[in-house]
């Protein structure tokens, strides 16, 4: 099926704006949706149309979906931690935005809907190894729960009303333009702290194991999503590897100050203990193979950040 109109929610955020710029390329025309909260407005391209604008206002929603042929859904509150503390906030925007998305959807005969989903919405794993989608989805926080709801409404919907629907889970994103805050992002966190000459303040003992995929990797795999015939179905998007957080604080320490030692707080509820993607699903159905590999790709990281500090 052929697309010409896109419009990405989020569109001004981390994955978001590398997503547009990839459609863009494509020649695809591009429609970004964002209320600025996290994402800069110097981040899309001057190719996209942008709005200003919140996916929790229906009304908003509805005028920019229309005419469009694919929707990808980016925007959402990313805070494992801000969830458990805040979780109707949460849910007002992860939960009920999206749920405004899919009514936009059904009502203008939009073709495909891309879902960015998490790796959230997993149980917690007894060891660091590969978990496939048929994973037990048992969330531990409220985000993971707001991400699977929206990803079982989204299955839904779609098959009532005729669209396409993919969900895509993604693991722990890196790379330039990931907004720092204090929750999310553990590499550009330890980065931005090394950086001001303070230590990484690891949560518990450091041996909890992540999959870190870089966003181009990510972009890729989305991109992929809109283009092959793969209605209804979820993926797994990581690196299919795991990295302990120590690994990644003894990695990001000897690159930039091996003088500084990280330091131990006690953990936060709410945090996997053990989160690696298997990506053989979207190996073989979306001819997905991640190319980065964190230990090649974290000076570019770090360079990014030198430059907004």
């Amino acid at each position: 099926m052929e697309y010409r109109q896109a419009l990405v929610t989020g569109g001004a955020g981390f994955i978001g704006s590398h997503l547009v710029e990839r459609l863009l390329c494509e020649g695809l025309q591009v429609m970004v949706l964002d209320d600025l909260s996290v994402g800069k407005r110097e981040n899309v391209p001057a190719e996209a149309n942008f709005v200003l604008g919140d996916v929790r206002d229906p009304d908003m929603v509805s005028a920019v979906v229309s005419g469009m042929d694919v929707v990808f859904h980016l925007a959402a509150r990313v805070s494992i931690r801000a969830s458990v503390a805040r979780f109707r906030e949460d849910a007002e925007t992860n939960l009920m935005g999206s749920l405004n998305l899919l009514s936009a959807c059904a009502a203008h005969a939009v073709k495909k809907f891309v879902y960015a989903s998490s790796m959230a919405v997993y149980a917690d794993a007894p060891e660091p190894v590969p978990v496939p989608e048929s994973y037990d989805t048992v969330p531990i926080s409220p985000y993971g729960v707001a991400k699977l709801a929206c990803e079982r409404y989204a299955m839904l919907v779609a098959a009532q009303s005729g669209f396409d629907a993919v969900a895509l889970r993604y693991f722990n994103t890196y790379g330039p333009r990931q907004t720092f805050t204090p929750y999310v992002g553990v590499i550009t966190i330890f980065i931005q702290r090394l950086l001001r000459g303070e230590p990484p303040v690891i949560f518990g003992d450091g041996e909890q194991c992540r999959d870190f995929v870089y966003v181009g990797d990510i972009v890729e795999a989305t991109f992929r999503a809109m283009t092959q015939d793969v209605q209804g179905k979820v993926f797994n998007v990581g690196s299919g590897r795991g990295t302990t957080v120590n690994q990644v604080a003894s990695l990001l320490c000897a690159r930039l100050r091996p003088d500084i030692s990280p330091q131990h707080m006690p953990p936060h509820p709410g945090e996997l203990r053990n989160s690696v993607a298997d990506i053989h699903k979207a190996q073989q159905l979306l001819g997905y193979e991640p190319q980065a590999r964190l230990e090649d790709r974290i000076d570019d990281v770090i360079a990014w950040n030198r430059g907004t500090t």
